[in-house]
């Protein structure tokens, strides 16, 4: 369940692939009592050791160094590349084949840094400059011309220079004819008359005569001395920065107007030329940019001309420009949606689509990948002192932490680089020559996201004003768990009561806290399941359940688990343990479901002061709590219904609901196994596998 307006499912959908992964370590046995916590059977709840000493494993680099300064970091951008082999072997074949490229995934993952090091592999000599030229048939319609790079500047220079000589010249012959003027007004007696007259001349020679400037052409696109081919970042760029423009001029005629070629200026498509364009977002762009950005790639020229009807530059057309790019477009999902169809058949005709991974198998090679990660961000950074091989181990845990899977590393880099950086200025704050595991721990504490910081205040609120339970029993009322941000975990209690049904024909469910979509199916689903499990008709009742403090809604299906557990307390009357949290996915068939974000759920309970956490045993190997959590809760995964109100229920009324429970989810099911980017698809597009 996830407690934000920005999310569209429970955590990231990366960590939904993981429904049928097969657990190597044996699953530990749960403890038949959950309200006893003082016995100490052999086969007790938790297998606290066994996952503390997974937790607590030893972060094997494979090889000694003394600090990141020893690392060497590869010149090229593409080499420096982690954990995306497919996407960099698709933009080495884009860049010596000239295709384009649509690179959909998580934001962070470097999509950027690729489209950079496209554009180092793209030969330099291929570089033009561009420039406009006045047309004197047509003023309004100025010439093009494509030079070798380097060529344009020799050109314009040679103009100037021409143009200089002859503003000098006819600046001497009328000089020299103004003078003659005065000394002939001297000797008729006339001189002042004389004066008055070379002044005049002077004005009228310098407003009519055609001034020399008016012909030097304008360079649109200079490529002069520059080391690769352009990149250029067209995020979010308006049609005039996109496509190209023509200055408004306030002086439109008396002989102060600016030639129509000067005010020609190049878009970022013609920065482009011969280059790479990169569209982060491309879904943001207006359709008209969109369909103008589809006509520059199939033309590979598009003239310049005014965007707004009310400039006096709405006239002024340019010959087509050149602009011969690759572009490189990138988003999330919905960016597929939302782009126009042309121009993403465009790419796909002409090019590749790359989804980009956001985690990378834990083994030692990546763990060396990322070592060398840590010393590319401080060679780029510059200003902070190098890593230690402590602080680079606790980078790597994190990045485990991050990860949210069992035996994965994240590929989120630019949140991970955000911490080297932050742990990078507590070591130079200090004046300490490397940084150490000590300035990792304490950067973490520090830059902290909004969501946690906001996260943190949310759940001492609720302890103040005593929102949440963290004691005793209670009928109908649950600790459940959300998500907040992505990274952030909080308490969400829920709290249900059954009535009889108001309207004779049939009952309600009636579930206040703005839920969303995928948590009002969840509410619906969790009718079904509760009919099947106790035999009672929810239809001759309705069924209240309130989100406590919802403010900002709520979407997801993580709930599930708690809404049932509240309602089958509410309507057996059976009360439930507060210090017990729980969050999971439910099935109709009873069944517990993996979830995300299950690591910052565990720990939003821990610090709330919960005793036991139930989890999905799916997500058991997701697990990468914080040593400061550890030992403060302790954590059951569950595989259906039955075992959640096992550990859940009090009092000596549970074990018939159990019994029951037992009886009905026996019969399992197999997990069908969902890729991310098939679990983002479903919910976008309703596709199956």
């Amino acid at each position: 369940m996830v407690y934000n307006n920005n999310q569209n499912i429970d955590g990231s959908s990366e960590n939904m692939d993981r429904q049928a992964h097969k657990m190597e370590e044996p699953v530990p046995k749960v403890d038949p009592s959950a309200a006893d916590q003082t016995k100490d059977e052999p086969n007790k709840v938790m297998a606290e050791s066994e996952l503390h000493e997974d937790i607590d494993e030893d972060v094997d680099i494979g090889f000694q160094f003394e600090d990141t300064s020893n690392i060497e970091v590869p010149k090229l951008l593409i080499d420096q590349v982690l954990g995306q082999e497919h996407a960099v072997e698709v933009v080495r074949k884009a860049a010596s084949q000239r295709r384009h490229i649509m690179m959909i995934g998580t934001p962070g993952t470097g999509k950027s840094l690729l489209a950079k090091a496209m554009a180092e592999l793209l030969p330099k000599e291929e570089l033009k400059d561009i420039l406009v030229y006045p047309n004197l048939e047509d003023l309004n319609n100025p010439k093009i011309r494509e030079v070798p790079a380097g060529k344009g500047r020799e050109i314009v220079m040679a103009h100037k220079m021409e143009a200089r000589k002859k503003a000098q010249a006819r600046n001497m012959l009328m000089m020299l004819f103004v003078v003659g003027i005065i000394i002939y007004s001297y000797f008729v007696s006339q001189l002042l008359w004389g004066i008055i007259a070379g002044i005049m001349i002077l004005m009228l020679t310098r407003q009519f005569l055609p001034k020399e400037e008016m012909m030097i052409p304008k360079m649109a696109v200079s490529n002069y001395d520059k080391e690769h081919a352009p990149y250029i970042d067209a995020t979010g760029a308006h049609a005039g920065a996109l496509l190209g423009d023509v200055r408004h001029d306030p002086f439109q005629s008396g002989g102060l107007e600016t030639p129509a070629h000067d005010r020609v200026e190049a878009g970022d498509i013609h920065k482009a030329h011969k280059g790479v364009l990169f569209i982060d977002e491309i879904n943001t762009l207006r359709l008209e940019s969109q369909q103008s950005l589809l006509t520059a790639l199939q033309e590979k020229e598009y003239p310049i001309t005014g965007q707004s009807e009310r400039s006096s530059g709405a006239l002024v057309k340019t010959e087509p420009v050149p602009c011969d790019f690759i572009m490189v477009s990138a988003g999330n999902l919905d960016a597929v949606q939302k782009m126009h169809p042309a121009l993403r058949s465009r790419i796909k005709g002409y090019g590749y689509e790359v989804y980009m991974r956001d985690s990378m198998e834990d083994t030692h090679e990546n763990r060396k990948k990322l070592v060398r990660f840590v010393a590319q961000e401080v060679m780029r950074d510059g200003h902070i002192p190098h890593f230690d091989e402590g602080a680079v181990e606790e980078v790597i845990r994190e990045a485990r932490r991050r990860a949210g899977r069992k035996g994965h590393l994240t590929l989120k880099l630019r949140d991970l680089g955000g911490l080297v950086r932050v742990a990078g200025d507590i070591a130079h704050s200090e004046g300490a020559p490397l940084t150490t595991s000590e300035h990792v721990l304490a950067a973490k504490r520090i830059a902290r996201s909004i969501e946690q910081q906001l996260a943190d205040s949310y759940l001492e609120q609720r302890k103040e004003y005593e929102s949440f339970l963290r004691k005793g029993s209670a009928v109908g009322r649950v600790n459940g768990l959300a998500v907040m941000g992505g990274d952030s975990g909080i308490v969400l209690p829920i709290v249900s009561e059954v009535t009889p049904a108001l309207s004779g024909a049939e009952g309600r469910i009636i579930a206040t806290g703005k839920l969303k979509t995928i948590a009002k199916e969840a509410v619906q689903n969790v009718s079904a399941v509760i009919k099947n499990m106790t035999g009672t008709d929810v239809s001759r009742h309705d069924v209240h359940i309130q989100f406590v403090g919802t403010y900002e809604g709520v979407e997801g299906d993580s709930a599930s688990v708690s809404i049932a557990t509240a309602v089958i307390s509410a309507i057996e009357k059976i009360p439930v343990d507060q210090t017990v949290a729980m969050t999971g996915s439910l099935s109709v068939r009873g069944d517990v479901l993996p979830v995300g974000g299950v690591t910052y759920k565990i720990e939003a309970a821990a610090q709330a002061g919960m005793k036991k956490v139930i989890i999905p045993k799916a997500n058991e190997a997701d697990v990468l709590v914080e040593k400061a959590y550890r030992e403060k809760i302790q954590i059951i995964p569950v595989s259906s219904i039955a075992e959640v109100m096992e550990h859940s229920l009090v009092g000596p009324r549970k074990n018939t609901i159990i019994e029951k429970l037992k009886n009905i989810t026996k019969l399992s099911f197999d997990i069908p196994e969902v890729s991310p980017a098939s679990v983002q698809a479903i919910n976008l597009f309703g596709c199956r596998n």
